[in-house]
């Protein structure tokens, strides 16, 4: 099967990038000053992310709100104009289908961003249920985060129209005669945005931006070990059919409106699975890890008690460029994930000592105003 081309790959290759497969495009993994040197400068300055394998989907219509909340547990009857929420497409057994961020454009419109690795099936989904609304793919647009404590300035003195946006809010641009969308949100834990434009702008936009002495393009290495720090979930590592929002540690995604004894508790798939684990809880949980020394502990590792029972495994694990060690999230046995809690980890036969630990490992730095 052959890989499919962002509209910036001849951009990527010219600035040295590394290009491997992913979600089943060709994408950047790493440019010539290597992951940690990106990580870092993200953390310190700013990182320019091209996210254009990602999905981009606007879903209008009269009755496009009790369509999107019977799919997840959202509430966008009292989602702001130009606001954002993350939220979780959930299946029958409660578990999730994917995680994506919704914006509200207008009254009747969303605006849907949706993993690449998902698209297809997510599309599938959308549209056997989304009957009564009108769904549009963005395929001619690309997207562009660009994250860290610099990001502000830049973006400011580029697109002043973002001068105001604090984090999960989102305004129209104006970029050299073309009409943009700008969020104040992102996948690093830092201050960023994303920019949703039409493909034959983006090489442009992306130019512009690189230009900047505080900008450095980043690839997707340092968008995971970015990630990592930050506590967030990536589908297919902590997220997948068969782990519901409460396992995952993500109660916070389900709406106050739509939790048991909300004002519209429930009525989206899964529900009612999702509501008794909100009561009584799961046999398994999300925790993150901190490894005591540097081998780094991946995905996959299993976990051990000092009863040397396992106990859980590892779903995400890297180096933390930002603490100067490696880190890890993992799911385990309810009884082993209190906070502080020694585990072993065995990596290549050997048992590594991890702590169970709170997440994010660092701070997350987002702009609330």
């Amino acid at each position: 099967m052959s890989l499919k081309s962002v509209p910036l790959e001849s951009l990527h290759q010219s600035l040295g990038a590394k290009l491997v497969p992913f979600a089943g495009y060709n994408m950047p993994v790493q440019y010539p000053t290597g992951i940690i040197k990106e990580h870092v400068h993200t953390r310190a300055a700013a990182g320019l992310f091209d996210v254009s394998h990602m999905g981009q989907v606007v879903v209008s219509g009269d009755r496009v709100v009790s369509a999107l909340e019977a799919l997840m547990p959202a509430d966008l009857e009292g989602l702001a104009l130009n606001a954002q929420t993350y939220s979780l497409l959930t299946n029958e057994m409660g578990g999730v289908i994917d995680d994506l961020i919704v914006t509200r454009w207008a009254d009747d419109e969303f605006m849907l961003v949706i993993n690449a690795g998902c698209k297809d099936k997510d599309l599938e989904h959308l549209r056997a249920h989304l009957t009564d609304v009108h769904l549009q793919v963005l395929s001619q647009h690309s997207l562009l985060a660009l994250q860290g404590p610099k990001a502000r300035a830049v973006m400011n003195d580029l697109l002043p129209e973002t001068l105001n946006l604090v984090f999960m809010t989102g305004t129209w641009a104006d970029f050299e005669g073309e009409r943009v969308y700008v969020t104040c949100s992102g996948y690093t834990g830092e201050d960023g945005f994303e920019i949703s434009v039409p493909n034959a702008r983006v090489e442009a936009l992306a130019k512009k931006l690189l230009a900047h002495p505080d900008v450095l393009p980043i690839g997707l290495g340092a968008r995971d070990s970015l990630r990592l720090e930050a506590g967030l979930c990536l589908y297919g590592h902590e997220l997948e059919e068969n782990v519901s929002p409460i396992q995952a540690g993500l109660k916070w995604a389900v709406a106050k409106a739509r939790r048991p004894e909300g004002a519209r508790a429930g009525g989206y798939l899964g529900s009612d699975v999702i509501e008794s684990q909100w009561v009584e809880g799961t046999a398994t949980v999300r925790v993150g890890l901190k490894v005591l020394g540097k081998r780094p502990v991946r995905e996959g590792a299993a976990l051990f008690n000092a009863q040397q029972q396992q106990v859980g495994t590892v779903c995400s694990g890297g180096f933390g460029a930002t603490l100067e060690q490696p880190v890890a999230m993992a799911y385990v046995n309810t009884d082993a994930a209190a906070l502080g809690s020694t585990l072993f980890a065995d990596v290549r036969g050997k048992l590594v000592d991890v702590e169970v630990a709170k997440t994010p490992f660092v701070a997350q730095r987002y702009f609330r105003g």
